[in-house]
């Protein structure tokens, strides 16, 4: 029978006497991440101000909750009139069941996507542009905000969906397609954005 040995786990190193460093190994780390006040990468616009979605995102999803429950269940009435259903056509017991099972799988993935997409993440404000960060993580620059016009489609009072009041916004510039977002009602500024 062997005895346990020790294990040596390495630690850094404590600082020297008189310093305030924690040892080279966190003055390395402080050297690659950037200052706070460092400026934003080219081709940014600028500082962003980053304005989440939360009204928008809890709509979407409280949505696609009740979406996937009630074809939860209208598979379960299905599946189970497949069992009671007398076969006499000749066709095979699990036919119908497959068949209903794979259609039902296709709207489960397809249904939430579509309920999900209308609603971005968040938006970033920089000073000439407002940059929209999907759903899946796609950005929509629009620029520059002062050509930009809003028209509210569809207004949804606060309720049993979302906390706050809810909008469905449609969003044109000349020369691109308008795109439709479920938004917080004071998620897109009215004005362009303010040089910072």
């Amino acid at each position: 029978m062997t005895s346990p040995r020790a294990v040596r786990i390495p630690r850094g190193r404590p600082p020297l006497e008189g310093s305030s460093s924690p040892g080279p190994q966190a003055d390395r780390l402080r050297a690659e991440r950037p200052p706070p006040d460092a400026a934003p990468r080219k081709g940014m616009g600028g500082r962003a101000v980053v304005r989440p979605n939360s009204a928008g995102s809890q709509r979407a999803l409280r949505l696609t909750l009740l979406y996937l429950l009630a074809l939860g269940a209208l598979y379960l009435v299905f599946a189970l009139y497949e069992e009671t259903m007398p076969y006499g056509s000749g066709t095979g017991a699990g036919n119908g069941l497959l068949l209903f099972s794979g259609l039902a799988a296709v709207l489960a993935v397809v249904g939430p996507y579509v309920t999900l997409s209308p609603a971005p993440r968040r938006i970033e404000i920089r000073s000439s542009s407002v940059v929209v960060v999907g759903r899946w993580g796609g950005r929509t620059e629009w620029a520059p905000w002062s050509e930009v016009s809003q028209r509210i489609v569809r207004r949804y009072p606060a309720g049993f969906l979302s906390g706050e009041p809810v909008q469905s916004i449609e969003i044109t510039i000349s020369g691109r397609s308008p795109r439709t977002y479920l938004v917080g009602t004071d998620l897109f500024p009215r004005s362009p954005p303010q040089s910072r």
